[in-house]
């Protein structure tokens, strides 16, 4: 795929996901902002097992991306590091703009920041995978999977969440491929098996992969 093709594939990607959210998906519920509060403040009691998980995993998603963003943002005329802030808030709405301007990447960092290095080490990669486990095994074992369709089909943001949920486990594969070849790894399989198996793969990549070369 050209640079132009790619470009404007995610750019109506992103502008349809803009569409979809505020004009296509269930109403707004007015309960949503109470919910959001209570999520974020470790308030569960009484909410679905399910949508905690949901909601704390993407938490954990943009850490993932925020682990390959800072490295793939040296070199690029755009700096990554305001689109991975905002990840954290909005998920793909502020990743598919990054991808659209970044140029293809694979070199390692000259200068190795400590943020950088941060993100690169291994008990970070680790912490996610493991943050990551217990989640879905709280989510799955715990979760009321029926009352979270319900909510999917009912609720604004259930189903933008797990649309967005969703569409962060298709992007991660068009930073991976740089990340693997600026650590030395050219195996096509290591990136099927990442790219292939949702949350897990790129969670259980960044607690195994190779440091950055020094020397980059």
């Amino acid at each position: 795929m050209t640079t132009r093709l790619r470009r404007l594939t995610l750019s109506l990607l992103w502008l349809g996901l803009i569409l979809y959210a505020f004009r296509f998906a269930p109403p707004a519920q007015p309960d949503t902002l109470d919910l959001i509060v209570k999520l974020s403040t470790g308030q569960w009691a009484g909410i679905n097992p399910s949508i905690v998980a949901l909601f704390n995993l993407m938490g954990i998603w943009p850490l993932i991306y925020c682990a390959v963003l800072f490295a793939d943002g040296q070199g690029q005329t755009t700096p990554a590091w305001p689109f991975a802030l905002l990840s954290l808030a909005v998920g793909a709405f502020a990743i598919l703009p990054y991808l659209v301007l970044r140029q293809p990447n694979p070199s390692p960092p000259e200068d190795r920041s400590r943020l950088i290095a941060l993100f690169d080490s291994r008990w970070f990669g680790l912490s996610l995978l493991l943050g990551t486990l217990a989640l879905l095994f709280y989510g799955l074992i715990q979760g009321d999977r029926a009352d979270l369709v319900q909510q999917w089909r009912s609720s604004r943001f259930i189903h933008v969440m797990s649309l967005d949920f969703c569409l962060l486990g298709l992007l991660f594969p068009l930073l991976l491929k740089d990340d693997l070849t600026r650590r030395g790894l050219k195996q096509p399989s290591l990136f099927w098996i990442v790219a292939l198996v949702p949350l897990l793969g790129p969670a259980g990549y960044l607690a195994t992969r190779p440091a950055l070369p020094t020397d980059g």
